[in-house]
């Protein structure tokens, strides 16, 4: 550890020499930061690289690019990574960002003059001036910005999407704003991801579709099975977009929904009957079972019937079944979505839509990185179950057949 240590110095060093315009003291922080988060890991697991010791607890696996802000500027860190998701570096702090969005989207709302009393009170908390409002929300609209409009570069089988809604400003009234987000699961890596966040006046089809469609130009690809709630506009955007990918109807949403057409006094019953669906343990079972609940619902509840004849909750059952769980309805989603109204419930009113974007932007783009460094959310055995087979190689005297017309016909 001390000989990198003292060879990435030295290199340093010798770049400020040859170079003469490197910035040592912010190469420095750089360079230290780096040796101790490698000093650190090794204490997690309890072995150095390539060591083989009986109190080793884990294995590295690679590393991942990650900006960092500092005093000196914001540096370009590699982050050790390991298996198991379980280490995270004590020197960064994975809600930072968020939270200066907060206190940017506060000061603005607090100095153009739209506050509320809870903004008010925040605001003198915090004890920051109205002219570090510019600087600070730059920066982060940068930041956000970038992290929105990145390129999409690996496949994503699974995708999930969902709205939520917050208050805004618009023309002097009060307005109640959608946000729609997009997370996916990585194929390659097994994690999830932040693919997208986009604020609009409603969550009509033509904002769903023209959201879908970004995230496509942005390079969205591999897509089998998208789940949501079952709302018209999302459907046929998807189905007009997202072509190829079956759709899942979210269980949670559809057992709601089909409470409301039979009486109060029976809807703990028919919840719980509809739930003895999804504890089949095959896909052959499973439909039987909607099939048997539906017959047995039609002479009482026949709206109900006809409500699980129509609908694509099953669709799941298409998937390996160690996904089930998490593919049957939107709930990654829905657990991010409380997040995000856990953070914008603070500020009430937002000024303007970028506000929203900053705060939305800023707390996801945290919960992206704290997903990478995460345990993988499905293992790669599973997720290779998703991915296309390889065709098999070829036999020798296969080749050799392929290859003779061509020499003879090249003489």
């Amino acid at each position: 550890m001390a000989d990198t240590l003292s060879m990435a110095l030295e290199e340093l060093l010798r770049k400020a020499h040859l170079e003469g315009d490197v910035d040592v003291l912010r190469e420095g922080v750089r360079v230290l930061s780096q040796a101790l988060m490698e000093l650190e890991v090794t204490q997690h697991l309890g072995a150095a690289r390539h060591e083989r010791t009986a109190e080793r607890r884990g294995q590295r696996n690679g590393y991942r690019e990650r900006q960092w802000d500092t005093r000196v500027g914001t540096l370009e860190v590699r982050v050790p990574r390991v298996r198991d998701g379980s280490y995270f570096p004590s020197l960064l702090q994975p809600r930072r960002r968020a939270e200066r969005a907060l206190v940017a989207v506060v000061q603005e709302a607090y100095v153009q003059g739209v506050s509320t009393r809870r903004v008010d009170d925040l605001v003198q908390a915090l004890g920051l001036q109205g002219s570090q409002v510019s600087v600070l929300c730059q920066e982060l609209d940068t930041e956000v910005e970038r992290f929105r409009t990145r390129p999409l570069t690996e496949r994503y089988p699974y995708v999930w999407l969902d709205a939520t809604f917050v208050k805004g400003r618009q023309e002097g009234r009060i307005v109640a704003l959608a946000v729609v987000i997009a997370i996916g699961l990585n194929a390659t890596t097994g994690q999830r991801e932040v693919l997208g966040v986009e604020v609009g006046p409603s969550a009509d089809g033509a904002f769903w579709l023209s959201f879908l469609r970004g995230l496509v130009a942005r390079g969205l690809a591999g897509m089998q099975l998208v789940i949501s709630a079952a709302h018209e506009g999302l459907k046929t955007a998807i189905g007009a977009v997202l072509h190829g990918a079956s759709w899942q109807r979210c269980r949670v949403h559809f057992v709601r929904n089909a409470l409301a057409v039979v009486p109060k006094t029976a809807a703990q019953l028919v919840a719980a009957t509809i739930r003895t669906v999804f504890a089949q343990p095959d896909a052959a079972g499973a439909r039987e079972q909607w099939r048997r609940v539906a017959d047995g619902f039609r002479s009482r509840y026949p709206k109900l019937a006809d409500r699980m004849d129509e609908a694509d909750v099953l669709a799941y059952l298409a998937f390996p079944a160690e996904h089930w769980r998490q593919i049957w309805s939107n709930n990654p989603l829905e657990r991010l979505n409380r997040e995000v109204k856990r953070r914008t419930d603070v500020v009430g009113i937002f000024p303007t839509d970028a506000a929203i974007v900053r705060l939305v932007g800023a707390v996801l783009a945290e919960q992206h990185d704290e997903w990478q460094v995460s345990r993988r959310y499905f293992s790669a055995e599973s997720v290779a179950k998703l991915l296309p087979a390889a065709p098999p190689p070829r036999e020798r005297h296969e080749e050799v057949a392929d290859t003779v017309p061509l020499a003879l016909a090249a003489r």
